[in-house]
């Protein structure tokens, strides 16, 4: 039998189970749906037991009718999804997901007494959480499939820790989290191991006992490893309902304004990034059930459009500059639908921009290859587009979700390769490269600096960043 590794990665909406081959080739797949969720307002909650239930399914799935040897497997999830456990590991409530907002009180106070964290961060929540059901072990989304999987607790992560407020860089729990002693987990690095599947595990997934399990990353992190960009330099833009941009660096890149954070790579260096609140969801929210594919070739005739967009998704920005009052901004009248719809894919393009003009401005290196992935990289026009105003080649893997990155994490974290970048390029593979189109990048110089300057006027870009994105588009 030939070697594969199996990621899983937890989303908002389902579980994905993919089994790689060391050269990429995917051996089998599997899906589930989430349909338990609970969205009113600022509240979103998961039931965590619905998890395990998925992650069982798309397991089967994703392992029927194959021979491979499964040589260990990794899970990602959702940055910021949180929820108390008892002793054993079992849930003793609703988990918060990752746009949770009640916490929004105990950020502040957070805040107050010194700790970088944004009103959505797990630790805020794990606060509110406290305040409400008593005390409880802490765990993130993968934490508690872990613990099925291997029959017990496990340690975490620290790259789901980081939004829980741990400091990746001491490798250690801050002393102002004001949590009862016992609340906050062990902590180990992606990549290492934390055990294996135990025989109930492996009769109700299907994954053989014995399997090594491998401590995960964020969601965002796996898309990253998916698409390749692991060396010095190397960015991968995810779109899809929202914008996040993760790149890889010797040394964490420093933010005083906690825009950008840094993940730890398994093997010490850094993956700075950000996560910004424009993104793809403004499309189905403006247009439902319209035809992408129609739009997009309607909106080729609007290079550039009449309005310049700001496409929030949600209320409220957070890279590349943070500012919770910001709402979506249109400045001019579009003249169709189809004018309409071009003005918000070139605003989601200025937007991220923006963001490299603000990493640029933050000292980041930039001079390695830019990567899309998400499910907005699905659409040719838009990827094309995307690469004129940002005045860039871009690559476009041919497979892009985070499972993939989770088994390339779980081979390098067995001992397969030497370097989780080495995992990566295996089995990552390229299906196309785009490059900018001759004078595109200019023809969208002004409208971009129109909307620099409508951020800076309204007081949420600061000016040194509004400064150099001017400087950088050449005005």
């Amino acid at each position: 039998m030939e070697s594969a590794w199996l990621g899983i990665d937890l989303g908002t909406q389902g579980v994905r189970a993919l089994l790689v081959t060391p050269d990429g080739r995917v051996l089998g797949g599997g899906s589930a749906r989430l349909g338990r969720g609970r969205r009113e307002g600022v509240r979103h909650e998961q039931d965590p037991g619905e998890w395990w239930e998925a992650v069982c399914s798309a397991c089967r799935a994703a392992l029927a009718g194959t021979r491979a040897d499964v040589g260990g497997l990794a899970v990602c999830g959702t940055s910021g999804t949180v929820l108390l456990t008892d002793d054993a590991g079992r849930p003793v409530g609703p988990a918060l997901m990752y746009d949770d907002g009640r916490a929004a009180a105990e950020a502040g106070r957070l805040r107050s007494a010194g700790l970088a964290v944004q009103d959505t961060w797990a630790l805020p929540k794990v606060r509110w959480l406290v305040d409400r059901h008593g005390s409880g072990r802490v765990a993130h989304q993968p934490d508690l499939i872990n613990a099925h999987l291997v029959g017990g607790p496990v340690p975490t992560d620290s790259s789901h820790a980081l939004k829980t407020a741990y400091d990746v860089e001491r490798e250690r729990w801050p002393d102002l989290t004001g949590l009862p002693e016992g609340t906050l987990p062990e902590v180990v690095r992606p990549g290492t191991r934390l055990g294996e599947v135990c025989p109930a595990a492996a009769g109700a997934t299907g994954v053989p006992a014995g399997t090594p399990v491998i401590a995960g990353m964020t969601d965002g992190c796996a898309a990253q490893i998916a698409s390749g960009a692991l060396r010095e330099g190397a960015w991968n833009s995810v779109l899809g309902t929202t914008l996040v941009l993760k790149g890889a660096a010797a040394e964490p890149v420093r933010d005083p304004a906690g825009v950008v954070y840094n993940h730890r790579a398994p093997q010490g260096t850094w993956l700075p990034g950000g996560a910004s609140s424009v993104g793809a969801g403004v499309l189905t929210a403006r247009f439902p059930g319209a035809d992408p594919a129609l739009l997009d070739a309607r909106a080729a005739s609007f290079e550039p459009s009449r309005a310049v967009a700001y496409p929030l998704v949600s209320p409220g920005e957070r890279f590349p500059f943070q500012a919770p009052g910001a709402t979506a901004l249109l400045l001019g009248d579009p003249e169709s639908d189809a004018d309409l719809w071009a003005a918000l894919l070139q605003g989601v393009a200025f937007a991220e921009r923006l963001c490299l003009d603000y990493l640029h401005h933050l000292g980041a290196p930039l001079d390695g290859p830019l990567t899309f992935t998400g499910g907005a990289a699905r659409s040719a026009y838009w990827n094309q587009l995307r690469a004129d105003i940002l005045g860039r080649r871009a690559r476009v893997p041919r497979e892009t979700e985070p499972a993939l990155g989770m088994a390339a994490l779980a081979a390098y974290g067995t001992g397969a390769t030497a370097g989780l970048a080495d995992a990566a390029e295996g089995m990552v593979r390229t299906g196309t490269t785009v490059d900018p189109r001759p004078g595109r990048t200019a023809r969208f110089a002004e409208p971009y600096v129109r909307l620099v300057d409508e951020l800076e006027g309204r007081g949420w870009l600061p000016g040194a960043v509004a400064q150099r994105a001017r400087s950088r588009a050449g005005t």
